[in-house]
């Protein structure tokens, strides 16, 4: 969903026009026309589900110390019934609302108001009017860049909230953690509800749309490609990445005042949480240009998957070992300290690199150095629905000549740091790492059926000479 970046095979095109360009996205990428059981099978339980399971987790920290089992034991032994959990649970509160209110408009007021200035005295960082890539019915748009900005912005006034203002205290998110959770289901199902009414009566492009007939993968997957209202307010871009990830590092932080508070020190493994998860969020945005040209904004369309990811599964799974770490304060040896920020440091290392070795490549169409050599690519064709052929460049050097998807290897390792920082009392911190497997690896089949069907017996050449996904020698 919607904080985590993807992007297609590293590649250059010999021959370009939008068109021709349009309608072969059109066939190759997106989300499907039609919908298969499977699909609609995945889709319901996600549907259904997903919110319970942002609930159970929780819930289970709130009430039972983080423990995943007890609840369960509670409910099979007859100890406690659905309703005496529900009925502990804390409910919306109008504090809750106002803070979630202003949370929200104040980030909107960032993202629409304010134009990007850090590009203007920061070397090497992308922001301002930037476009994106060419949607399939050929529109162009253009985004303002200025998540790091927003970013800034609302970090220093938290800080000097904390230290100078006292407004509020810095527990206030995790003190009203599951009333916030409310709320924030109310703005995913809001924003999700109001794209899909939004694509049948007022689309922001009528040919960038895609109706499957199936009410319920239309509701999930997003019917709209990229629906904005005026100019400057795109969906998918605010969601993504405001408010959710920029609210990330605030949870945090949040989650280390409560320690504070109750122990009367932050640990070692919350001051990890804080930093290696810091590092990604200030990369996200570093890099939020970039991101214009990853899946989420290239080929995924708008709906619940990402209107009420971004709002509720991204803040509060996400940010899981933090949560943790407040019942369950963890001081790690000096050895174990060190070896987790080393291998959050090397994933995120790997992470960049490799996603830079292949932009230079794009860049340069190929003429450039990786690792001080001249970069090895296999060369692949494709046709458009009109029969115009189309060429291709498939780097095989560098990361990339390691694994077809090796930047998310990188991401894995850094995601296991996260948990690492936990220990091993108990699953929950660690539900992290197992669905970021699943998602990256779900992610790595479904980018190479797409490559298959494009490019063909080309694309067998190219897993031939790179034969592993994720894991050299592995998988």
């Amino acid at each position: 969903m919607a904080a985590h970046q993807e992007k297609k095979p590293s590649e250059e095109r010999k021959h370009k026009s939008t068109q021709n360009d349009t309608r072969t996205s059109q066939v190759q990428w997106g989300r499907a026309w039609e919908v298969d059981w499977f699909s609609l099978a995945s889709i319901l339980f996600l549907l259904m589900f997903a919110p319970l399971i942002v609930y159970y987790f929780i819930m289970s920290c709130d009430q039972y110390q983080c423990s995943l089992i007890d609840p369960l034991i509670d409910l099979l032994t007859g100890n406690k019934h659905l309703s005496d959990i529900w009925n502990k649970t804390p409910t919306l509160t109008y504090r809750a609302a106002g803070i979630y209110t202003l949370w929200v408009a104040f980030q909107v007021f960032l993202y629409v108001f304010i134009p990007d200035f850090c590009h203007k005295f920061l070397p090497g960082y992308v922001g301002g009017v930037q476009e994106g890539a060419v949607t399939p019915a050929g529109v162009v748009n253009k985004y303002e860049i200025n998540g790091l900005q927003a970013w800034i912005i609302t970090h220093a006034l938290w800080f000097a909230n904390a230290y100078y203002f006292h407004w509020f205290s810095p527990t206030i998110i995790f003190d009203n953690w599951i009333p916030l959770l409310w709320c924030a289901n109310v703005l995913g199902y809001a924003v999700s509800t109001f794209a899909m009414i939004k694509s049948y009566f007022f689309p922001t492009n009528a040919k960038d749309c895609k109706f499957t007939g199936n009410f319920f993968y239309d509701y999930m997957m997003g019917i709209e490609f990229n629906p904005r209202i005026g100019k400057w307010f795109d969906f998918k871009l605010f969601f993504n990445g405001r408010p959710g990830i920029v609210a990330w590092t605030l949870i945090n932080l949040s989650y280390a005042a409560k320690q504070q508070e109750l122990y009367g020190q932050v640990t070692n493994s919350m001051i990890l949480v804080n930093v290696l998860q810091g590092i990604y969020v200030l990369d996200f945005f570093w890099n939020e240009a970039w991101y214009l040209k990853t899946i989420d904004i290239c080929h995924d369309h708008f709906g619940w998957y990402l209107g009420w990811g971004d709002c509720v599964w991204l803040p509060y799974l996400y940010t899981l070992q933090g949560l943790y770490l407040v019942y369950h304060p963890v001081q790690l040896c000096t050895a174990n300290a060190t070896g987790i920020l080393m291998l959050g440091l090397i994933g995120y290392y790997i992470f960049r690199m490799t996603n830079h070795q292949k932009d230079l490549f794009r860049r340069t169409n190929g003429n450039c150095k990786i690792w001080g050599k001249k970069p090895e690519y296999i060369e692949c064709s494709y046709m458009s629905v009109d029969g115009t052929k189309y060429y291709s460049k498939l780097m095989t050097s560098g990361f990339w000549g390691w694994a077809r998807h090796f930047n998310y290897t990188g991401d894995l390792m850094g995601s296991l740091a996260y948990c690492l920082t936990c220990g091993f009392e108990h699953i929950l911190p660690y539900f992290y790492i197992v669905y970021m497997t699943i998602l990256l690896t779900h992610r790595c089949i479904r980018d190479e059926h797409r490559c298959f069907s494009k490019y063909g017996k080309d694309w067998k050449r190219y897993t031939a000479a790179v034969p592993y996904r994720l894991i050299p020698g592995i998988f």
